[in-house]
């Protein structure tokens, strides 16, 4: 129990960094983080262009003139004028580049087992999940389709010190892909880790998806002694 334990929190504590680069053409990067997977979308070169507005020229204004004010001293009047204000003109800068970021998530694994009460010593207890073999999504981000396609391996510890890999989910009787048989009576904590790898795909070119996306899940196991019978 203890090393698949250490496992979990290797690989929920360790979030891988993104790939993602700079480029003047469209570039997709698919990664994980926060078991989530994340999906980003960049187009042009993150540069800008700076447009300089049309200057606006200023009509022309009329010119005022004011006669002059009757008075006993004859004054010279003065003719007055307005300057004509100009407006300055505004740069207005333009992005070149566009991105996006989407975030997707996997199925959660629920262990299911039979007998589902008081499974008998010596006799195997079936196991299986309800989660798919193959996940597969399809996004359009940016105007760019991009194809996202994972698969789940899975890892057992039966609580009893015994553990188990496998990418099979198993299925209830008569399928008996996975079980397990315990030889003393008891509660046992039965605890299932699934970790998700897998590939997306591009305009044709297929690339593996950074990091991984690891769940647990737990379930109680009850298991009582088989009753003897004896025969004459």
């Amino acid at each position: 129990m203890k090393p698949l334990i250490a496992l979990i929190l290797i690989a929920v504590f360790t979030t891988p960094a993104s790939a993602f680069a700079d480029c003047s053409d469209a570039c997709v990067d698919v990664y994980t983080k926060d078991n989530q997977i994340i999906i980003e979308a960049h187009k042009g070169s993150g540069s800008t262009t700076t447009r300089k507005a049309p200057v606006v020229q200023p009509s022309p204004t009329a010119t005022l003139w004011f006669p002059p004010k009757p008075s006993p001293t004859p004054r010279p009047y003065v003719k007055r004028s307005y300057k004509p204000r100009s407006a300055k003109a505004k740069s207005v800068t333009q992005s070149a580049n566009l991105s996006d970021r989407l975030t997707k998530l996997v199925p959660s694994a629920g262990i299911a087992f039979q007998p589902e009460f008081e499974a008998l010593t010596n006799v195997p207890v079936i196991f299986w999940i309800d989660v798919p073999q193959f996940f597969q999504s399809r996004v359009n981000i940016i105007g760019e389709i991009v194809d996202v396609a994972l698969r789940p391996g899975f890892i057992w510890s039966f609580g009893d010190h015994s553990m188990w890999a496998t990418t099979h989910t198993g299925a209830p009787y008569p399928n008996q892909t996975i079980t397990h048989t315990y030889s003393k009576p008891g509660t046992y904590a039965v605890l299932l880790l699934t970790t998700w790898n897998g590939s997306f795909t591009h305009n044709g070119a297929v690339r593996a998806v950074t990091g991984e996306i690891v769940n647990s899940s737990v379930a109680t196991v009850t298991v009582v002694s088989a009753p003897t019978r004896f025969t004459k």
